[in-house]
């Protein structure tokens, strides 16, 4: 899969995308991802991508020529049927749905705003949708695009290294993780649940998907009122329930 960034600051993504899992997705020729600075269809000596919003106020507003040219130029790079999707608070919720349907795609463009905002033409212009990564503001829209790139790309074929590592992470089924523990089996007087030392397998899945599930419903309520519990899951709640009243 391949994600074009559209931005005036690359080196953010390129130093970003060379660690961890990315990485080695990228290394292994899994994911591709590639940068289009706006400064490069500037005319003028200083590369000026932004100027004074009409109407006053605070800040710069990004030019709408710069950086149109610079998303048509990244679309071009793109595979066919790559959306251009701008990084804004004003989108829609990106989640782990949203995750899975990028993840289907051939490739995505991102492009990332700054300063004030960016020009309204622009998004008329060049951008098929809008996405937010959470109701708070950041500098740029870098880090969402970073967000973006690597939750969807730890859902492509090999990336992760197997389909059980990506089934069994938060929100895949619309609940949050599990309690993970590893040796030593105790440590400044708390101790691993003993039903994880066993070899009971079935004993093991089931203590995980009922912690996932008491989790989601002290944590993260509003999950669970979007999208109903599986049989099971609503069993393991109530008794999760049931043992919290009684003390």
């Amino acid at each position: 899969m391949r994600f074009e960034v559209v931005t005036v600051f690359a080196q953010m993504i390129d130093e970003a995308c060379a660690h961890g899992v990315l990485g080695r997705a990228i290394s292994a020729g899994l994911v591709q991802v590639g940068t289009t600075d706006p400064r490069r269809f500037t005319s003028d000596v200083h590369q000026t991508v932004d100027d004074r919003p009409y109407g006053g106020g605070p800040g710069m507003v990004l030019k709408p020529k710069p950086c149109v040219e610079a998303i048509r130029m990244a679309a071009r790079r793109a595979p066919p049927g790559s959306p251009r999707i701008l990084l804004s608070p004003q989108g829609r919720p990106f989640d782990q749905a949203q995750a899975r349907r990028l993840a289907g795609l051939p490739g995505l463009v991102l492009v990332c705003g700054r300063y004030e905002g960016l020009d309204e033409r622009i998004v008329e212009l060049a951008i098929d949708e809008e996405l937010s990564i959470g109701d708070f503001v950041l500098s740029g829209g870098e880090l969402a695009a970073l967000a973006v790139i690597d939750a969807v790309s730890r859902l492509l074929p090999g990336v992760l290294g197997g389909a059980d590592s990506v089934r069994d992470e938060s929100f895949t089924e619309n609940l949050l993780d599990w309690p993970h523990y590893t040796r030593p089996p105790a440590f400044e007087g708390l101790t691993v649940p003993a039903v994880l030392q066993g070899g009971d397998h079935a004993a093991i899945r089931r203590w995980r998907l009922k912690q996932s599930v008491a989790r989601t419903w002290q944590r993260r309520p509003d999950m669970i009122i979007r999208q109903p519990l599986s049989r099971e899951a609503q069993v393991l709640l109530n008794e999760f329930l049931a043992e919290r009243a009684g003390g």
